[in-house]
Parts: C-alpha cells; sequence; structure tokens
C-alpha cells in the first residue's frame, strides 16, 4: 500500500489528489480501462489515503497563488449532491449545554477527525471506532485556512435554526428546490405524488401548485429539512476553497455570515444567490459595526434615478482597487490587497436577485467593472 500513497512503486498520487481536480472515481475507470483489470476497492484506497493524511504533519501553508490568504472576491454557494448529503432524526442530535455560546476551537475539532481517520484504518472492521465524531451542534466546526481565520475560536451558530424552523416559507422551499438536480427533484415529486414528467420549470409550477395543499407544505419541509443541508463552501474566483462547512440543518445565510465572521479581512465583493438575506442576517448580528457597508452591500445608493438605470442596464460602477490598490488605507476594516474597506454583497447573474424589492437590482454583479 505504500506505492499507492508515495507514488514510489506506481505514478498514482495524481488520481488521488489530481492537479486536474479530477475525481477519484472517473481516474479508476480510465485505469481499469487501461489495464483490463479489477483494481482495488475504491473505498478502501480513499480511506487508505485519508488515513496517510491524519497522521502526516503538514507545513501548512495553504492559499491561492493568485489571491494570497484573503481574497478580495469570493464566491459562496452550496454543494448538495446525493453524497454530500445524510439523513437522522433531529432527535439523534444531542442537546446544546445551556452555556454553549456558539464558539469552539477549530483545531480540536479537526484534530479529532483526524484521530477519528487514524483509527479507522488501525480498529477492525466488526469494532466500533471511539473516536468517532457524531453531528452535533456544539461540536462541529467548520473548516478555515489558518491563515484565512483571525484565531482558532470559531463560530457555529447552527443551533439556533432549530429556533427559526418555524419560518419556513414557500419561496424558501422553492428556493431550496431549484437548487436540486433533475433525479432528485423528481424524486421529491413522487413522494409528494405530483407528476414527475416534463421539464424542470413544469416540475417546479406543479409543486408551487401542489403546495396549497397542507399536506404537501408538511412533507416537503420533512424531506428538505430532515436532511443535511450539504457542503456550504466559499471560494475565491479561481475556484481554491477557502472555507467549507458540512451543515447538519438545510443551509441559509447563517452558515455562510458564521465563516465570513471568522475571517480576519472580510472580502470586498461577495457573491451569493440570497444576497439580501445574508445582509440583512449579518449586519443584525453585528449592528455596532455592520460588516456590509456602503448602501447596506449593494453597488449604489437606492435612489429611484439608479434604479431606474439599472432596470434600463445603463449604470456601471467602477471599483479600480480590484485592479490596482488604493494608495492610501481606508479607514476601518481595509481589506490589505485593495485598501478599499467597502464591503459588497451581489448576486450573480444566473441567478440574479432573489429580493422582490427593486432597489436590490442594485445588487446585480453585471453592474460593477474593476
Amino acid at each position: 500500500m505504500d506505492g499507492w500513497m508515495d507514488g514510489t512503486k506506481r505514478n498514482i498520487p495524481g488520481s488521488l489528489v489530481s492537479p486536474s481536480h479530477t475525481s477519484i472515481g472517473r481516474v479508476f475507470d480510465v485505469l481499469e480501462a487501461t489495464w483490463n483489470t479489477v483494481l482495488l476497492s475504491r473505498d478502501k484506497v480513499l480511506h487508505a489515503y485519508l488515513h496517510f493524511e491524519a497522521i502526516t504533519a503538514h507545513d501548512y501553508k495553504f492559499s491561492c497563488v493568485n489571491c494570497g490568504s484573503f481574497p478580495p472576491i469570493v464566491i459562496m454557494d452550496l454543494h448538495k449532491q446525493t453524497p454530500c448529503l445524510f439523513s437522522m432524526p433531529v432527535s439523534d442530535v444531542e442537546e446544546v449545554p445551556e452555556d454553549y455560546t456558539g464558539e469552539l476551537n477549530i483545531e480540536e475539532f479537526w484534530d479529532s477527525i483526524s484521530m477519528e481517520m487514524i483509527a479507522r484504518g488501525l480498529i477492525l472492521s466488526n469494532r466500533k471506532n471511539p473516536f468517532t465524531v457524531p453531528p452535533s451542534y456544539h461540536f462541529w466546526a467548520p473548516w478555515i485556512g489558518r491563515g484565512t481565520r483571525n484565531s482558532n475560536t470559531v463560530l457555529n451558530t447552527e443551533f439556533l435554526k432549530v429556533k427559526s424552523d418555524i419560518k419556513i416559507t414557500e419561496d424558501r422551499i422553492i428556493n431550496e428546490l431549484m437548487k436540486l438536480e433533475m433525479n432528485e427533484l423528481r424524486k421529491r415529486c413522487n413522494e409528494c405524488r405530483v407528476d414527475a414528467k416534463g421539464s424542470h420549470f413544469d416540475l417546479m409550477l406543479r409543486i408551487r401548485t401542489k403546495m396549497k395543499n397542507r399536506q404537501v407544505y408538511d412533507k416537503l419541509v420533512e424531506k428538505i429539512w430532515g436532511a443535511s443541508g450539504g457542503f456550504a463552501v466559499i471560494m475565491c474566483p479561481c475556484g481554491v476553497v477557502y472555507s467549507l462547512k458540512s451543515n447538519i440543518r438545510a443551509d441559509g445565510p447563517r452558515d455562510f455570515a458564521d465563516m465570513l465572521l471568522a475571517w480576519t479581512h472580510l472580502p470586498n465583493v461577495s457573491l451569493y444567490d440570497s444576497a439580501h438575506d445574508l445582509v440583512n442576517h449579518t449586519n443584525l448580528r453585528e449592528a455596532e459595526n455592520v460588516p456590509f457597508q456602503p448602501h447596506e452591500g449593494r453597488l449604489a445608493p437606492p435612489t429611484a434615478e439608479n434604479i431606474q438605470a439599472a432596470k434600463n442596464q445603463t449604470l456601471t460602477i467602477h471599483l479600480p482597487w480590484l485592479l490596482e490598490r488604493n494608495g492610501e488605507n481606508e479607514t476601518g476594516g481595509s481589506h490589505p490587497s485593495t485598501g478599499s474597506s467597502h464591503h459588497y454583497v451581489l448576486c450573480d447573474e444566473l441567478h440574479g436577485p432573489t429580493s422582490k424589492e427593486e432597489k436590490d437590482l442594485l445588487r446585480r454583479s453585471v453592474l460593477f467593472l474593476s
């Protein structure tokens, strides 16, 4: 097995940590087809690699070569393919201690994950792993790079989602369903006895109509919030991941706010499909020192003239400091790469503004030029 791990016997390590980001499964398919043979169990090789990584002392210097430790622009999205989801009854999650504040030590959490991986490679398959880390609200940390976070103490306020579940709206359910792949959406339709034939748009229209029925509404809430929320990901435009969180419950602005508030320097431009929700949530949490400003994270003041210009697609906002750093830092919270203290939250053109307020047209990313 050493030859598989260090590459001294075969040129395999690229299949495990591919510089071209090719999945392990695809590389195995190519190797088996090329050699006309069946290789070792893919799960065993993956577990062996994770075991190797867990017992290796790494000199951690992770960041994008272009964006550094503090990218001025980030893209935030949810990875919710089936392998990233797990279902577990809420009753199986340990209750949060009364004195829990949402803060925890990120190093302690990930060291415990490493211990679980190490033990997995040493314990017989029929034995219980004593180092298993079960999902819990009070011991469940995101991953944030050491050079990016402001300390080893990070936030995980996911336990507060439980108190807000009663506020689930039809629009929120529709937004969650729109993120699903076609096969998953058809599965939800079948579970709710909705005709699963036709295009993605056809299915969404039928579901929205059926949701007037309280039983269908409750069924969708159970299915969406009964499963984990996938992975919340923050990455730079180059595709390098700076923060990652496995959500126990369905994702929301809270997950991304927890990660961003643990960063030493907030990005100047954050792209997120529910931009207005993220701003409202984060600015309320940090009311004494509002993170997203000016104009509540919009690119321009929400005047009637600016809104109309945004509608007519004649409004253009220049952010020259994205290309050339400001000569002098602006007062308070200036970003080390740009020298700007402005922090905007925008939505990309694929999703568009999800808010029904016209002033949030000023969050369209197409409006700004560097």
